[in-house]
């Protein structure tokens, strides 16, 4: 199928069979496409947390505008963000990125220098909104991969960021949730949404051209 087909086939799930599992290749394939997500700068600003133990799920479900779905999906990723950016944490991915390419360290320093400076000009929290915005692009990607595979998906904001980020220790780690990927299969008897329509704008006013 091509790529317009798996979209138009995935839905926000809205009820997951809590006795189907997502395969450990199919998992390890789309959060494959999640890391091949472009970054500014290539920095990576962010991590994805795989949830699967059902413990945590339980506690997680707290605040959770959803928490049928988190609880009987097959695995909750968290997209989580960097606190903040720093000139350790700048050097570490590019220290990296020469090492890879096998180029000597300070090959980029002058544009290192170049975002050390901006960077720093800016607030913590300037900070977090840029790295957050970034984990959106990496959501995306999954959710295009996850359809591709043919396990359904369901992204979501509606949660208690900071029961999340307490549940699984993101202070500690420098990071902060942002968003929830739901993976699994779906329960045909429960998932209402599943016998509807696809509803999006049109293209001719959804598309605007100069």
């Amino acid at each position: 199928m091509s790529l317009i087909e798996n979209l138009n086939w995935r839905h926000a799930v809205k009820a997951y069979d809590p006795t189907k599992k997502v395969s450990e290749k199919d998992l390890n394939t789309i959060l494959e496409a999640a890391r091949l997500a472009p970054t500014s700068s290539g920095l990576q600003p962010f991590r994805i947390i795989v949830v699967d133990n059902q413990e945590l799920k339980e506690k997680m479900v707290q605040g959770a505008l959803n928490p049928e779905v988190m609880r009987d999906s097959s695995h909750v990723l968290v997209f989580a963000a960097w606190d903040n950016y720093s000139n350790e944490k700048i050097d570490k991915v590019y220290d990296y990125h020469t090492d890879v390419r096998d180029l000597p360290k300070g090959r980029f320093n002058s544009y290192t220098d170049k975002l050390k400076e901006i960077y720093g000009a800016q607030t913590p929290e300037q900070h977090f909104l840029h790295t957050a915005r970034q984990t959106y692009i990496s959501l995306g990607l999954a959710l295009a991969q996850a359809a591709e595979l043919k396990i359904d998906s369901t992204p979501a904001e509606g949660f208690s960021n900071e029961v999340v980020d307490e549940i699984l220790g993101l202070k500690e780690l420098g990071l902060k949730s942002v968003s929830l990927l739901y993976l699994g299969y779906r329960d045909e008897e429960k998932d209402w949404l599943a016998s509807m329509k696809k509803v999006r704008i049109p293209m001719d006013e959804f598309i605007i051209r100069k």
